[in-house]
């Protein structure tokens, strides 16, 4: 399989990790060594562990992030998939820095408009992550 598709079928078990484990008060790792099983995942590979482990590991830097770019929406009134696709983007755009920010915002969006609830929260993640995008181009 080619590392994009590898990638992007990883991020995909990665927000399914982190939703997971949002509405189940868990942590990732009981979803990765298999103490809570997500049906719909038969692999968990080394990137979506990765990016999973690693929004976790950096929820209260990454959520201040989300949270000072929000316009009009606080990160805990976010809808879930939203907030866990934010993270793990974030996260992402600010730790695996062999990934081009702009693959991750594109790779983001197409999951918001997969799994997200509202017709139109592809564009505010686009709209977020481009402003954190901003910033961390700036720094």
């Amino acid at each position: 399989m080619q590392i994009r598709k590898k990638r992007r079928a990883a991020r995909k078990v990665s927000l399914q990790i982190l939703y997971c484990a949002e509405v189940s008060l868990v942590n990732v790792d009981e979803i990765i060594n298999g103490k809570i099983s997500i049906p719909e995942i038969e692999e968990i590979d080394d990137y979506a562990i990765e990016i999973s482990k690693g929004s976790q590991s950096h929820k209260k830097e990454i959520d201040k992030i989300i949270d000072d770019v929000s316009e009009n929406w606080a990160i805990e009134r976010m809808p879930i998939v939203d907030k866990c696709l934010l993270r793990q983007t974030v996260y992402e755009m600010m730790y695996m820095d062999e990934i081009p920010i702009s693959v991750s915002i594109n790779e983001a969006v197409e999951l918001a408009k997969q799994f997200c609830a509202e017709d139109d929260s592809h564009k505010y993640v686009n709209g977020v992550l481009g402003k954190i995008a901003k910033q961390i181009e700036k720094d």
